[in-house]
């Protein structure tokens, strides 16, 4: 059978219901966006997704922009779904994210609408091999088009292992996969929902105890959605979650002060990972790079880290596009 082309691609994917959980790795079907794929070349291939008009962690903004980490959790559900159904790796292998980046090229065509959004990304897989030329890992490329219309591209890169060769790279036994104890009520140590873009309490992963020091990453391993199934390790996603309600106070709160009262998206974000980070110990979040001069303009860049101890986990470039004006309900800082 002759793969379809790129532009008819959308016509042969169904939108109609999700793939089944293990093909993306997640537990909940409720968090599967990958509904179809089809094979378009040798080492390409495109899936379907369909993103909700509103979801409990990755709700619209004020402007009615989906959430661009959407974007972040189809990619990385495309790799797993690439890997076992057209690249022969069983399902079971363990998958360890080294790298990730990903740019919305047109903010306006992810606005939320009367219906749920057919997103397309078209793949390109690079397998990568270790130094004895065994199968280690593998890179996937993608466009991203949302109801037809190009408006991003980006990039997941990983190592897939099996059992035997995932506990030699941790090096160290796995934690507990059992759920952790209730947290107690939020408190002022806990960043507001307002501060970092999010609704809920339970959505705010910044804590700290006093102003002047560094935000720690709150890892709640009761939330549904960023711990969707047992971890031995921090996740990627709670770690992108991290970088991004840290790049979304930092934003908003210098432009609070010069600009007024406006309103900016994460619209593109490259992440290198270069450690495990550990349940139940520390994770410090620091701000290595600001906006320029400490004043946004229309375009603003940040650079931010995330430290255990001593030991680097992870490193993110950010942009941050202004895309119109904040809603009164955001407006309001508090410590």
């Amino acid at each position: 059978m002759k793969a379809p082309s790129m532009g008819a691609t959308v016509e042969v994917l169904s939108f109609l219901q999700p793939v089944t959980r293990e093909l993306v790795h997640r537990s909940s079907i409720a968090e599967v966006f990958v509904t179809d794929g089809v094979r378009t070349g040798e080492n390409a291939f495109s899936v379907g997704a369909q993103w909700p008009r509103d979801h409990a962690l990755y709700h619209p903004d004020e402007n009615g922009l989906n959430d661009p980490l959407l974007f972040a959790e189809t990619l990385r559900q495309a790799h797993f779904y690439g890997a076992h159904t057209y690249f022969g790796v069983p399902v079971g292998s363990r998958f360890i994210g080294q790298d990730v980046s990903f740019e919305i090229t047109d903010p306006a065509a992810l606005r939320v609408g009367a219906a749920p959004l057919a997103v397309v990304l078209n793949g390109t897989w690079t397998e990568e091999r270790d130094r004895r030329g065994r199968p280690a890992g593998a890179r996937l490329d993608v466009t991203l088009t949302v109801d037809g219309r190009p408006c991003g591209r980006g990039h997941t890169r990983g190592l897939m292992l099996d059992d035997r060769r995932y506990r030699l790279l941790r090096g160290r036994p796995a934690a507990s996969g059992e759920v952790s104890p209730p947290r107690p009520a939020p408190d002022a140590r806990i960043a507001r929902p307002n501060r970092v873009g999010r609704l809920r309490w339970k959505d705010c992963v910044l804590e700290r105890d006093r102003p002047d020091q560094d935000w720690r990453l709150r890892v709640d391993r009761d939330h549904a959605v960023l711990f969707d199934h047992p971890t031995d390790h921090v996740p990627l996603m709670v770690m992108l979650e991290g970088f991004r309600q840290l790049g979304h106070l930092t934003v908003h709160e210098a432009s609070r002060r010069t600009l007024g009262d406006r309103a900016f998206a994460l619209a593109g974000l490259s992440l290198d990972c270069a450690a495990f980070g550990e349940l139940g110990e520390t994770i410090l979040l620091s701000l290595e790079k600001g906006p320029s001069e400490g004043v946004p303009t229309e375009e603003c860049a940040l650079r931010v880290a995330a430290h255990q101890g001593e030991k680097l986990l992870a490193r993110a470039d950010m942009t941050w596009k202004c895309v119109g004006s904040r809603a009164p309900w955001s407006r309001f800082a508090s410590w």
